[in-house]
This record gives structure tokens, C-alpha cells and sequence, in this order.
């Protein structure tokens, strides 16, 4: 350990970070979610039923817990073994990348490890929603998800007929964070009116990236 931190001190004097450094504040970004419940307190059934797109939000923020129940309802590794996860990809090429967006900043879901990584520690809501044309419930919302794909993951296997593979996966993930909402007490509405190119910028997505859906999320007024 001391000499981990002699390493990190030396590499940060020099000006270059040390590959210990890198690793030590990443490792510092990252935050553990907790493990997610697999009961409810309402059936899927009721949870179709209860669906309704919610435009207006308390300003109560979401836990933790609450956090990465959504985030593993899109994403979560349901099956170690296989690294299977909760909404099917084709090929399981999984082209998905998932953000969250809320007061404390900006971050991307690592499936793997169940845990959240700090991408940018500003609130970006009211940027996003000016992305979205405008719609202020974006902005209002504790949280918002941000599904974004690289569509070479499945096109560089299945061709051009990957990007529809890809556009229907981004429907299954987004169904089960609907529900999912639901089934946590909480309102969330379904948005793909949006400007591409400014929500990449406000997110500071890769080239590769692109948007294709937003989902805010919050205790419905």
C-alpha cells in the first residue's frame, strides 16, 4: 500500500498519473449500488395496469437502492455465468450504454459489479432538457436514464440488419424501467423528442455513442 501511494504521489509530481493512479481514481469515481430485489410489492400484472406516462415530479430525490433497482431492471447481469442480462440482446451483443442524470452529476452504469461510475459531478438536468427540446419535466425530474447505443457492436456481427436488432432492444430495456418505476411507487414518461447531437454534447458522449431514448423518473405529483 505505501508503496502504491509513493508510486501515485510520484507519477502526479511528474504530471503524468501513474496506471496505479488511474486505477486508484477510478476506483474512487466508482459506487457500489445495492444488490437488487428480485420481489415486489406489486405483480407485473398490476405494474402494466398502474403504466401511466408521468410528466410532473415531486423534487424528493430517489435512493440509492431505489437507483439501481432501475438500473438493473435495463441492464442488470441476471445470470453470472453467462454475464446474461435483464433485457434481451441479440446475439447478446449488448450495443447498450446506460446514463443517469441527477443533481449530483452524470454517470454510466457498469453492469458489471452493479456499480456507478462518476462521469461529471454537476447538475446537467436543465441542459438535458433544453437538449430536449425544451421539455422542462426533464429538468424537474430527480433522475433521468439515458440509453445510448453503439450499434457496431450488433452491425459489425449481423450487418445493417443489426440496427433494427438494436432499435428493438432499446424498446425492451425501456419497458422493463417503466415497469420498474411502477412496481418502486414512482412516474416516469417515455422521451424521444430530442436534438441527437446537443444531448451528445451535454452527456460528452463518444463519437461512437448515439442517443436514443430518455427516460426522467421521480415521484409523480
Amino acid at each position: 500500500m505505501r508503496y502504491l501511494f509513493t508510486v501515485i504521489l510520484l507519477g502526479f509530481a511528474l504530471g503524468v498519473p501513474s496506471a496505479e493512479a488511474q486505477e486508484l481514481e477510478t476506483m474512487e469515481k466508482n459506487i457500489s449500488l445495492p444488490v437488487p430485489r428480485l420481489e415486489g410489492e406489486i405483480s407485473l400484472e398490476e405494474a402494466i395496469v398502474q403504466r401511466r406516462s408521468k410528466r410532473s415530479f415531486r423534487p424528493q430525490e430517489l435512493t440509492l437502492a431505489q437507483i439501481g433497482q432501475l438500473l438493473w431492471s435495463a441492464q442488470g447481469i441476471t445470470e453470472t455465468e453467462s454475464g446474461y442480462r435483464a433485457a434481451p440482446s441479440a446475439g447478446a451483443r449488448y450495443p447498450m450504454e446506460i446514463y443517469i442524470v441527477k443533481s449530483d452529476g452524470l454517470f454510466h452504469y457498469l453492469p458489471r459489479g452493479h456499480k456507478l461510475e462518476q462521469l461529471l459531478p454537476k447538475d446537467m438536468r436543465s441542459q438535458l432538457a433544453a437538449a430536449c427540446l425544451g421539455q422542462g419535466f426533464v429538468a424537474q425530474a430527480p433522475v433521468s436514464i439515458v440509453i445510448a447505443a453503439v450499434y457496431e457492436r450488433i452491425t459489425s456481427h449481423y450487418g445493417s440488419r443489426g440496427e433494427r436488432y438494436t432499435d428493438i432492444e432499446v424498446g425492451h430495456i425501456a419497458q422493463n424501467v417503466h415497469l420498474q418505476a411502477v412496481a418502486l411507487g414512482l412516474g416516469s414518461v417515455p422521451v424521444g423528442a430530442f436534438d441527437d447531437q446537443a444531448v451528445k454534447a451535454v452527456l460528452q458522449l463518444p463519437d461512437k455513442e448515439q442517443p436514443l431514448y430518455v427516460i426522467p423518473i421521480g415521484y409523480p405529483r
